[in-house]
């Protein structure tokens, strides 16, 4: 099922590391299969401790054979974890992983917990001793709330793992031409001009009646909760194909979450004149809702126009957080009734902005409003403050009768 890197920190009595979850490794295989033991070797060489993990029911396959033979040229240090010894009784069955000649097996069950601490104290026991000035070597990115955070989302096979590894400098993200290859959330904090953003490649995601198979609408499930709880969102389209319903139906998606878009046009270089006017036409017909969001024309295989990246995000990260003084808003609010009354004698009596990321303003009224009037507020105000790059929210607190 895993395919790419997964990094997720973690922390056993005081000691913090980083544990990295790989593709499982073959010695050959399809041109995908291949790229999936690539990922566990690069994974192999940045690590300070390797876990062999094998499933004890099954006793040494050639599969483990092989694995245990790369392993024996590594400089870390090898443990192999027997999994699945859910009690004693089966403990012994385990001993036959001695014939991997790396050791005695530490018997777990990862299901149940069993084993678990004494294997993590062995772990622990195995890293390196921690810099004086490091904290216990986790990286600087481990305060996740202080890291503004990039989800690249879109239908499958549209070029978001290609644009993940060109951003981070690294392949890191399995890239092939078969749709889905991505099922996780892979995430890689980068330092950058702006400072340091945490980008975040997500499972390509196509309409439930698609979806048929239970790995796929998990990857859509971590998908979606990558969007919630990012910063601002690269939508990558395929330009080849135009603008999409499904493209439509996940910016509403993004757009609905209260995430920032920045919209990538990606392999521009394919179209001709009449193909690109036609699909800027599309855009500004379906995604319309999306106001003055970026839109870049780009090449995630080439680089061209991955440039003008960081400027768009630099001004989608500043509305994001934007926090407006109370009389600016009410002067703006002031100005919108004189332009255009709302209906039924409705009236705003005071406005202000409660909380920002993104930015969300509570208009205090008469009596209720109709939605089509707190729309033409929300937009004179995005107009006014320069807050097209990200959506608004408005709540409205009638006076109580």
């Amino acid at each position: 099922m895993t395919r790419d890197r997964k990094e997720v920190e973690a922390e056993w009595n005081g000691r913090a590391f980083l544990v990295v979850d790989t593709g499982g490794w073959m010695a050959k295989g399809t041109e995908l299969d291949q790229k999936v033991s690539d990922q566990s070797e690069q994974a192999l060489k940045e690590a300070d401790v390797v876990l062999l993990v094998v499933d004890s029911t099954l006793g040494v396959t050639e599969d483990d054979a092989r694995v245990a033979q790369l392993l024996r040229g590594v400089d870390a240090p090898v443990m192999v974890v027997a999994n699945k010894v859910d009690d004693r009784v089966h403990e012994a069955d385990a001993w036959e992983l001695m014939s991997l000649g790396l050791g005695e097996p530490w018997t777990v069950s990862a299901l149940h917990g069993r084993g678990m601490g004494d294997l993590l104290d062995a772990v622990v026991a195995g890293l390196p001793e921690a810099a004086p000035d490091d904290e216990d070597d986790v990286p600087e990115d481990a305060d996740r709330a202080s890291v503004c955070s990039v989800a690249l989302v879109g239908r499958p096979n549209v070029g978001k793992s290609t644009h993940f590894n060109r951003l981070i400098g690294e392949d890191r993200s399995v890239v092939h031409d078969m749709p889905c290859t991505t099922r996780d959330a892979v995430d890689t904090v980068v330092e950058t001009d702006i400072g340091p953003l945490r980008f975040v490649d997500t499972a390509g995601m196509r309409r439930r009646s698609k979806i048929d198979e239970g790995t796929e609408y998990f990857s859509m499930v971590r998908a979606l909760r990558a969007v919630d709880e990012s910063d601002v969102a690269l939508l990558v389209i395929d330009a080849t194909e135009g603008i999409t319903h499904q493209d439509q139906r996940l910016a509403e998606r993004v757009d609905g979450a209260g995430c920032p878009i920045v919209v990538l046009l990606n392999k521009w270089e394919l179209l001709d004149a009449d193909q690109r006017a036609e699909v800027l036409y599309q855009l500004g017909q379906k995604l319309h809702f999306l106001g003055d969001s970026a839109v870049l024309r780009i090449s995630a295989l080439t680089g061209k126009g991955v440039h003008r990246l960081l400027p768009a995000l630099e001004d989608a990260i500043a509305a994001y957080h934007t926090r407006v003084p109370t009389r600016q808003v009410n002067d703006v609010v002031r100005r919108a009734q004189q332009a255009q009354p709302a209906p039924h004698g409705a009236r705003i009596l005071y406005a202000t902005q409660g909380a920002s990321d993104p930015p969300t303003f509570t208009l205090f009224t008469n009596k209720e409003i109709p939605p089509s009037y707190v729309r033409y507020i929300e937009r004179q105000l995005s107009e006014a403050f320069g807050l097209g790059a990200t959506p608004l929210k408005l709540r409205v607190r009638p006076r109580a009768r």
